[in-house]
C-alpha cells in the first residue's frame, strides 16, 4: 500500500511563501476578502448568533478574535465561529472538487495566527497549505460518489484542511503534520441531511471542520499521535471509508509543483455553486427576449444526475437553506427578479406567491452530455418555453465566478462592500480591502483582526 499521508504532511510542513507565486498569492488575496465579508455578513445570521453565543459562554484564554461579537477566546473554539459565519449564507468561495474551502482554512489561518502574531507572508501560506490539503483530499475521494453517499465534502474533508493550515502556522514537523492530519480525519463529520428540513446543519460543519483541525494541530503539536494512515489505510481510512471511487494518486501527483488551490471560484451569486449556469443562462435568455413570468408555460432545467439528486427535489420553502439549494427556486427568482442575491434568499421572499407559482412551473432533469462533465465543469441547459408555443435555449458550460470567468480583485472588493455594509462603515471597508490587497507586506496579522473585532 502507497503512503499518500506522509507526503501529504511533508508538502503542508515544508511549504513557503516563496513556493506560491506571485499568481496565486493574488488568489489567496481575493479568497480571503471575499470569506472575510461573507463572515461579516453571516455575523448576522440566527444560526452564526447561536454558535457565537455558544463559543462566547465557554470563555476561554482570550488568543483570538471572533470577529464583530466583542469576544476573544481559544482558537479552536474561535474558529468554529468564524466558521459557521463564512459558511452562513451558502456565498462562499468553492472548489469543483464539491467543497467551500475557505470557510474552514481561513479561519484556521487567522485565529492561530493571530495568536502567534504571524506575519501576512506566514498566513498566505498556511492558506495554500490548507486549500491544497482540502482540495486534494475530495479529489481521492472521488467527490461525486462521496457526495452521493450523504457526505457533505466542506465537512468531511475541511478538517485536514484546518489542520494543515493550523500546523503550517505552528511549525509542525512532517510527523508531526501527520499526526495532525490523522487527529483532522479521524474527527471528520458532515451528513446532507440537512435538506430534507432545511436545518441549519449546513452551515455549522464549516465551523466544526475549522475547529477540529485548529485542535488537531494543537495536539499534534503536544505530541498527541494521530494515525499517520488516515487516507490510505484499508480499514477505516477516510477516502475508503467515505467513497467507493477512490483515487489516491490525486493527493500526490505534481504535489507541490501544480497548485489546484489556483483554481477555487468566487461566487456572484448566493446559492449552490451547481446552479451558478443555470443563473447565467436564464439571465442570457432574459437579455435576448422580451417576456413575462405570467407568459412561461414551462422550465426545464438540463444538469448532471448528481445535481438532480442535489437541487432537483420539489421546492417547500422550509428555510433559506432550502431556497440555496433548490433548482426550481432559484431558477424562478432569477427570472422573476433578474437577480440571485441576498435580497432574493431572504425570509421574506422565500415564501413569495409569486416565485412559488413559477417554481411549479419548473422541471429538472438529467443530461447525459453535461453530467459526463460534471463535476470538473457545473454546465446547466435551460429551457423555457412559453404558452403561445415559443422556445427559448441557452446552455452555459462556466459560470460567471468560475475559474473560467474570473472575478477580478476589485470586483470581490464590490461584493465584499455590499457583504459588509451592516458592520463596517464605507471607510472600514475600504481599511479593510486596502489591508488584504497589501497582505504580504503585513509584519503582524493582527492589524487585520483589529480592523474586524
Amino acid at each position: 500500500m502507497d503512503s499518500v499521508t506522509r507526503p501529504l504532511a511533508g508538502f503542508a510542513s515544508r511549504l513557503t511563501y516563496d513556493e506560491l507565486g506571485q499568481p496565486l498569492v493574488e488568489s489567496f488575496k481575493k479568497y480571503l476578502l471575499d470569506g472575510v465579508g461573507c463572515a461579516l455578513h453571516g455575523a448576522s445570521l440566527p444560526w452564526a448568533r447561536i454558535v457565537n453565543r455558544w463559543v462566547a459562554d465557554q470563555e476561554g484564554k482570550g488568543k483570538a478574535t471572533l470577529w464583530r461579537q466583542h469576544f476573544q477566546g481559544p482558537c479552536a473554539n474561535v474558529a468554529l465561529g468564524l466558521g459557521v459565519m463564512i459558511h452562513s449564507f451558502d456565498f462562499d468561495d468553492y472548489h469543483n472538487s464539491k467543497v467551500h474551502p475557505g470557510a474552514p482554512v481561513i479561519p484556521a489561518a487567522l485565529t492561530v495566527g493571530e495568536s502567534l502574531a504571524a506575519s501576512g507572508r506566514e498566513v498566505l501560506t498556511a492558506m495554500a497549505a490548507g486549500y491544497e490539503t482540502m482540495i486534494r483530499v475530495s479529489l481521492a475521494t472521488g467527490p461525486n460518489a462521496s457526495r452521493l453517499r450523504g457526505w457533505h465534502l466542506t465537512g468531511t474533508t475541511g478538517t485536514f484542511g484546518a489542520a494543515a493550515a493550523a500546523g503550517r502556522l505552528l511549525g509542525l514537523s512532517a510527523d508531526e503534520m501527520a499526526s495532525a492530519l490523522g487527529l483532522a480525519g479521524t474527527q471528520s463529520a458532515g451528513l446532507w441531511a440537512f435538506l430534507a428540513d432545511g436545518a441549519m446543519s449546513k452551515r455549522f460543519h464549516a465551523g466544526r471542520a475549522s475547529q477540529s483541525g485548529v485542535m488537531a494541530a494543537f495536539l499534534a503539536k503536544d505530541g498527541f499521535q494521530g494515525p499517520t494512515q488516515i487516507l490510505e489505510a484499508a480499514d477505516g481510512g477516510f477516502c475508503r471509508a467515505t467513497s467507493d471511487q477512490v483515487d489516491l494518486s490525486q493527493i500526490t501527483e505534481k504535489l507541490g509543483v501544480m497548485f489546484h488551490a489556483g483554481d477555487v471560484n468566487i461566487k456572484p451569486y448566493a446559492c449552490c455553486a451547481s446552479s451558478h449556469s443555470a443563473v447565467d443562462a436564464v439571465l442570457e435568455i432574459k437579455r435576448r427576449h422580451a417576456f413575462s413570468a405570467a407568459e412561461v408555460e414551462k422550465i426545464r432545467v438540463k444538469t448532471a444526475g448528481s445535481v438532480v439528486v442535489q437541487c432537483g427535489f420539489e421546492y417547500q420553502a422550509s428555510g433559506s437553506v432550502q431556497a440555496q439549494m433548490s433548482l426550481q427556486y432559484i431558477v424562478a427568482v432569477t427570472l422573476l427578479e433578474g437577480a440571485a442575491l441576498l435580497e432574493q434568499f431572504a425570509e421574506e421572499k422565500i415564501a413569495d406567491p409569486r416565485v412559488l407559482d413559477l417554481a411549479r412551473r419548473v422541471e429538472i432533469v438529467a443530461d447525459p452530455e453535461i453530467d459526463r462533465l460534471y463535476p470538473k465543469r457545473y454546465a446547466n441547459r435551460v429551457e423555457i418555453i412559453l404558452k403561445d408555443g415559443r422556445r427559448f435555449e441557452t446552455r452555459v458550460d462556466d459560470a460567471k465566478g468560475s475559474i473560467a470567468r474570473p472575478l477580478s480583485l476589485p470586483e470581490v472588493a464590490v461584493k465584499f462592500r455590499s457583504l459588509a455594509a451592516r458592520q463596517l462603515s464605507p471607510q472600514e471597508a475600504d481599511q479593510v480591502i486596502e489591508t488584504v490587497a497589501n497582505l504580504e507586506q503585513l509584519e503582524d496579522i493582527r492589524v487585520l483582526t483589529r480592523l474586524l473585532a
